[in-house]
């Protein structure tokens, strides 16, 4: 039960895990704005190990570098300064030597804290006070996805377009009895311009390309559904004289890790599974984040080789997707406009819990202003 409630799975109101709820506010104890200078992450594991989440800091330190790898959310809530680790499968490097700050959607993530929106709890040791769930102004769970293994189930949430996220909360407050494959597709005006978007389907940081939509519906009916991923390619020249053709990988599926992946394309060429390549070059680096260069034989015909590595390596991967969240403690499996309405109530009980806070200083206010006058 523990495992359920209070390690693996992310709230459905602002998608986060308690480990990674608690980073942030110890960031936010630390005022590491995206306006101020980063501060060493050895600092904000400490003070988040000794205040809100008592497991040492080398278990918070992967979770906060999670947070800030761009090629795992599709939105940073992390800032990170040093060596984050790479896309190949590369360690970060040690916390006494990286720094960090919070970004803008973590900080939309913070705003009206501190005006009762949300409740809050006594933390392990009773000092001090934190929040059991953020007041979640960005659209963490939709947008940024989430994965985690508890015991007896596990959650395999995609990431998606912020854009598209947006215009369909607007649309779904709209009109909340909205069909599904309407919010999946965009809404036009009467000159055909898209005047709002629909939901495609999951958006990966590392880019790609699902094959098919079946999946895709499946999964936002009901909260379960499985889309191949492919890794996006294209065709060089390598110049007139030599006649040959050298095939270039430019984005992979998502959750594969780069180097391992390059690796089984050698072995796949050496086996003679993968024909007609001569030698396979990973280019990757300031000018690319992908670049994974294949070189053919002359006369080779580049979409046959393509064709044998999707069929042969990690380039071509089924992504599962598994919806579950928790809703008031218990973990739920729940389609898109499920996710999408719970957001939505959790914003407007946030907003109802600010203006009366407001609402409620302002009559303080105005009682000592009435004495005084």
């Amino acid at each position: 039960m523990s495992t359920i409630m209070d390690r693996a799975l992310p709230d459905v109101r602002d998608g986060l895990k308690p480990s990674q709820r608690r980073i942030l506010v110890a960031m936010n104890d630390l005022n590491l704005r995206p306006n101020r200078k980063h501060l060493k992450c050895a600092k904000i594991c400490g003070d988040t190990s000794g205040n809100y989440h008592p497991h040492g800091e080398s278990v918070i330190y992967p979770t906060l570098v999670g947070m800030a790898q761009k090629w795992k959310m599709r939105v940073n809530l992390v800032d990170p300064q040093g060596n984050f680790g790479s896309i190949l499968g590369d360690a970060p490097a040690a916390m006494r030597y990286t720094e960090a700050r919070m970004y803008h959607a973590a900080v939309d993530m913070m705003a009206d804290l501190k005006l009762d929106t949300v409740d809050f709890q006594p933390n392990y040791d009773d000092r001090l006070m934190e929040p059991t769930v953020l007041p979640g102004k960005f659209p963490n769970l939709l947008i940024n996805g989430g994965m985690g293994i508890a015991v007896g189930m596990a959650t395999s949430l995609p990431p998606h377009n912020p854009v598209e996220v947006f215009d369909a909360i607007t649309r779904y407050i709209d009109n909340p009895e909205i069909p599904l494959l309407e919010l999946m597709s965009d809404e036009k005006d009467e000159a055909g311009n898209v005047t709002r978007l629909g939901i495609k389907g999951p958006d990966f940081p590392t880019g790609g390309v699902i094959r098919g939509r079946r999946g895709i519906i499946e999964a936002y009916e009901t909260g379960r559904g499985r889309v191949t991923v492919r890794g996006r390619c294209h065709v060089e020249d390598m110049g007139k004289a030599s006649g040959r053709q050298q095939l270039v990988i430019d984005e992979i599926p998502y959750g594969v890790v780069q180097k391992p992946l390059v690796t089984k394309i050698v072995e796949a060429v050496k086996e003679g599974r993968v024909e007609n390549v001569s030698d396979v070059r990973d280019e990757s680096g300031r000018m690319a984040q992908t670049r994974v260069v294949i070189e053919l034989k002359k006369g080779a015909d580049p979409n046959v080789v393509e064709n044998q590595l999707y069929q042969h390596t990690a380039l071509q991967q089924t992504f599962s997707i598994i919806n579950i969240a928790l809703v008031n403690r218990q973990p739920r499996t729940l389609g898109l406009k499920d996710l999408i309405r719970l957001y939505v109530e959790h914003r407007g009980e946030v907003i109802r819990r600010r203006t009366q806070h407001l609402l409620r200083e302002a009559k303080k206010r105005a009682h000592v202003l009435e004495g005084m006058i």
